[in-house]
């Protein structure tokens, strides 16, 4: 009987530890290989996520292919700037995961204080978590050189949220 119920004990912490090694090897699965958004792993999930919010609330100026505005480079007659491309044309993979989250968030005007913009802030419009997903969709469509480049510019951006 004893026996038996060390058996049946092992049998249980065996079957624990399978599961949990199995849980952890398929959440890896579910990972971008070398991409990381604030220097946290980027599921395939969020970029799902994320470019079904970019649809919805950025592709109407920055373009369904993110692609961006005609003419982007000349301002517009209201003197603002159009909205850039954000593939690998643009200039957004100059730019780290920080100042590209404040931006979205809190709009160009949160970075260049007094910079009039055509872009909304997206605070009380997207959550942090729902930005971040935005961005890594972004950051997935990149050429390995775009990214590697932005990756560093990241890392080496030691400012505060």
């Amino acid at each position: 009987m004893r026996r038996a119920a060390t058996i049946g004990a092992a049998i249980v912490a065996l079957s624990v530890i399978g599961f949990a090694v199995l849980a952890q090897s398929e959440s890896e699965e579910d990972l971008v290989e070398g991409l990381s958004f604030l220097g946290e792993p980027v599921a395939v999930a969020d970029i799902s996520a994320g470019q079904a919010l970019y649809a919805e609330n950025c592709a109407s100026c920055h373009g369904a292919e993110l692609e961006g505005q005609p003419d982007w480079r000349r301002r517009l007659d209201t003197g603002r700037m159009p909205a850039p491309p954000h593939d690998e044309t643009g200039h957004t993979w100059h730019h780290s995961d920080r100042n590209l989250f404040i931006v979205t968030k809190g709009g160009v005007g949160a970075v260049v204080p007094g910079y009039e913009s055509d872009m909304p802030a997206f605070e009380g419009i997207l959550t942090d978590d729902e930005i971040a997903d935005v961005l890594s969709y972004i950051k997935s469509t990149w050429p390995d050189r775009q990214r590697e480049f932005q990756a560093e510019v990241s890392v080496n951006d030691k400012g505060d949220l």
